[in-house]
């Protein structure tokens, strides 16, 4: 069985003490030292349904630096897992909001609201709110799929698109080049645990085995297994919302997705798609299939970086992604 497109894989040697009392006091115990520890606040907009949805803005208020939205993927993970994205809040505000059903936003009242097209209905009311004619847009994983049915949708209100590890299921094609990674890692220490992980996990339906299966096959997400990246998947299980989750796709047919491809067919502005050649989870061919949806975008692929870019080479991540949005 290949890891699951757009949906995080993540561990279970079990965390060790440290990696365990990391990720009960969250998610900053995942970033660098050096990263700068803004103050987080939780203000709440109202979307197209009148339902209020939280987000969070990290970084200076004072940055004369236009503000960058993020989009958390899994789907339906909450966005807490995005951390400063290794730093890009100590010099730009970020905008992190909070998906109906996860975080502190409250679930959907019709379940049809959580398929990606209707999240980015959401991402709209997010940016009127905000007041921002136009602004940059960062998508991770899933959240990559929701960043891209926007961009189809109101392509003229970005100045620029990033997406992280994204998975191509909206492109209609799933490469096995995952799995190749995965296996190409068969001589790692955590391989054999988290190769019985990924098999059990198509049958596991008990939500307390799926969270410690998903630590079992976290290894394969990450360029490497160290207490970073431990405490980044100690927290997933917890911050997952099967329902959020299965609602991703629900009524999103053949017609509406040729309409969103046709629509990216039509975004003028600059794309950046990043990978990593250790991604187990979307692999790299995914990302080349995304970038070839755009009339203008670049695929950026990071070394030893698995699908979460900013845990396992901040350095490499967030001088890339700002050097991409300060571009003139």
């Amino acid at each position: 069985m290949r890891p699951c497109p757009e949906a995080g894989i993540t561990s279970a040697v079990g965390p060790t003490p440290r990696v365990a009392a990391a990720a009960r006091r969250g998610i900053p115990d995942t970033l660098p030292s050096r990263t700068v520890r803004q103050a987080v606040r939780m203000p709440y907009f109202r979307t197209y349904d009148d339902t209020e949805l939280h987000y969070r803005v990290l970084g200076p208020a004072d940055s004369a630096l236009p503000p960058l939205v993020c989009l958390a993927g899994g789907p339906g993970r909450d966005a807490a897992y995005l951390g400063d994205l290794g730093g890009l809040a100590g010099h730009r505000q970020l905008i992190v909001p909070d998906g109906r059903g996860t975080g502190a936003s409250p679930a959907a009242a019709d379940p049809a609201r959580y398929a990606f097209p209707r999240l980015a209905a959401d991402v709209e009311a997010l940016r009127a709110h905000l007041g921002l004619e136009r602004f940059a847009l960062l998508g991770h994983d899933a959240g990559a799929t929701v960043a891209q049915a926007y961009a189809a949708t109101h392509p003229e209100r970005l100045t620029r698109l990033v997406l992280v590890c994204p998975g191509s299921r909206l492109q209609g094609e799933l490469p096995d080049d995952a799995q190749e990674i995965f296996t190409s890692r068969m001589h790692e220490e955590w391989w054999p645990r988290a190769s019985v992980a990924v098999q059990e996990l198509a049958e596991a339906s008990d939500l307390a085995r799926v969270r410690d299966l998903l630590y079992a096959a976290a290894p394969l997400a990450y360029g490497r297994w160290d207490e970073p990246q431990q405490a980044h998947a100690a927290t997933e299980g917890e911050q997952l919302g099967p329902v959020p989750r299965a609602g991703f796709w629900q009524g999103v047919d053949e017609s509406t997705r040729e309409a969103l491809l046709a629509g990216l067919r039509q975004v003028d502005c600059p794309v950046l798609v990043v990978t990593g050649d250790r991604d187990g989870v979307v692999g790299m061919r995914a990302g080349e299939l995304v970038a070839a949806a755009f009339p203008n975008a670049e695929v950026r692929p990071l070394h030893l970086v698995g699908h979460y870019p900013w845990v396992d080479e901040p350095d490499l991540f967030r001088p890339l992604v700002e050097e991409f949005l300060r571009a003139s």
